[in-house]
């Protein structure tokens, strides 16, 4: 079993460090709001911390998961940060959906203090951080990831190295793409059937099972029928993510046309009320004017 630290207890972070403590895990928490740290220890035991250093102080691994690039730096780099109540030796995991660039900036400074860096964003949800069957996707190397993989187990289904650090994040950017035109695809057909006049759950029973079929249409069609959008992973969050993307591939030069068109679709949902809505509700974009 590891000491380790968890910083950031949001939808995400609040239930990942319940499965490491409940894993026989070590566990110091912090959260900007102290009052969830709180209550994180009330519900699962372990202890919580002023500041980042000092939960991150004598900590064999600290795992990061929080907002933005900006948040990121926030409780790693700046005063009072992680980084500078890390031991020599520790490791920073970070879970946050940032840039790769973020993942580059963390590696350069842990490197200088003698520390080792994962970048380390996850899929799966809520539900999925809930359950403990994240799939992460790691970026950095092997045999740091070798040191961290048993820990991650706690919350996760699966995980992988798929390169150096920035790997991770940018095989997120690849996981957001793929949605971003999944749902929209998955949108214009609900909207399609209903205007058809068709009974659009027993099509979507049928081909769910075929070459159509997604994770996203199997859990999301039945809720986008029913106009049920208060759950999910918000439409803000999605377009901070898929401005992420689109930065990216402004560097790299991938050309992205269906991507930056959803993110523009994603904004009209933002005009109409929608930005804490499921990313499922591109189908209310389409029914605007009904």
């Amino acid at each position: 079993m590891a000491k380790v630290a968890f910083i950031g207890l949001g939808t995400m972070g609040y239930p990942m460090a319940g499965h490491l403590q409940k894993a026989g895990h070590e566990v110091c928490v912090f959260n900007r709001t102290s009052a969830k740290a709180q209550s994180w220890v009330e519900t699962y035991g372990g202890s919580s911390a002023g500041t980042p250093a000092a939960a991150a102080a004598g900590a064999e691994m600290v795992f990061v998961c929080v907002g933005n690039d900006q948040d990121l730096y926030s409780v790693t780099t700046a005063e009072g940060g992680a980084i500078s109540g890390m031991a020599a030796g520790a490791v920073l995991v970070d879970h946050t959906t940032a840039s790769a660039q973020a993942a580059r900036t963390l590696a350069e400074a842990c490197e200088k203090g003698g520390l080792s860096f994962l970048d380390a964003p996850v899929s799966g949800g809520q539900a999925g951080a809930e359950n403990g069957v994240l799939s992460i996707m790691i970026g950095g190397d092997e045999t740091v990831y070798r040191r961290v993989s048993t820990v991650i187990d706690a919350y996760a289904k699966s995980h992988s190295l798929l390169g150096p650090v920035g790997s991770g994040q940018l095989a997120k950017m690849m996981n957001q793409i793929c949605i971003a035109g999944l749902v929209q695809g998955l949108a214009e057909a609900i909207h399609f059937g209903q205007k058809s006049g068709m009974d659009v759950a027993a099509v979507i029973d049928v081909i769910q099972h075929g070459a159509a079929g997604s994770w996203q249409m199997v859990n999301r069609h039945q809720t986008m029928i029913e106009d049920h959008y208060d759950h999910g992973f918000a439409v803000d969050w999605m377009r901070k993510d898929l401005g992420i993307v689109l930065d990216e591939a402004r560097s790299n030069g991938a050309q992205l046309p269906v991507t930056a068109l959803v993110d523009q679709f994603y904004s009209d949902v933002q005009a109409i009320g929608g930005s804490r809505w499921d990313t499922s509700a591109l189908l209310k974009r389409l029914q605007r004017d009904e």
